[in-house]
């Protein structure tokens, strides 16, 4: 099965609310579709911010990849998050998601990547192991992160 990627657009709003809605319900995030919906206006319509992909197999739309750019002295200029990562479950174990690290891999040049980051649910060791397999490491660090009312 041929695995491709679709750089999402305005078009694609409707699917990839349903497969957000999905991926939140899958890790435990609490899902409104009305602030999912306006960020993600915002975010297909800045192309400052990232970019999201339709991961497809044959043709049929199976998940979605969200990379958000940042920038970090440590790092040596812009660097990105793998923001949401969603594989629908019927077709995990597949080699779709070394497929799909591999793509986002091969697009970091051209967008003048220097590091990529992601994060995992602690609980979630399966996707723990997945991800030092196909090349992530653990920082020692804690991600802490702290909401800004607005």
């Amino acid at each position: 099965m041929e695995t491709t990627f679709k750089l999402a657009d305005n078009f694609d709003t409707k699917l990839l609310i349903q497969f957000i809605q999905e991926f939140y319900k899958y890790d435990g995030h609490p899902f409104d579709e009305a602030t999912v919906s306006t960020a993600l206006a915002k975010f297909l319509n800045d192309d400052s911010l990232g970019r999201v992909w339709l991961i497809q197999q044959d043709s049929q739309v199976i998940g979605y990849i969200i990379l958000t750019f940042g920038y970090s002295l440590e790092y040596r200029g812009r660097d990105a998050f793998i923001d949401e990562f969603y594989i629908r479950e019927s077709h995990r174990g597949q080699g779709v998601g070394v497929k799909s690290i591999q793509f986002i891999e091969s697009v970091c040049p051209s967008l003048e990547i220097h590091a990529l980051h992601l994060e995992v649910e602690r609980e979630n060791t399966i996707a723990q192991s997945f991800y030092r397999k196909v090349g992530f490491t653990d920082q020692n660090r804690y991600l802490m992160t702290k909401w800004i009312a607005t």
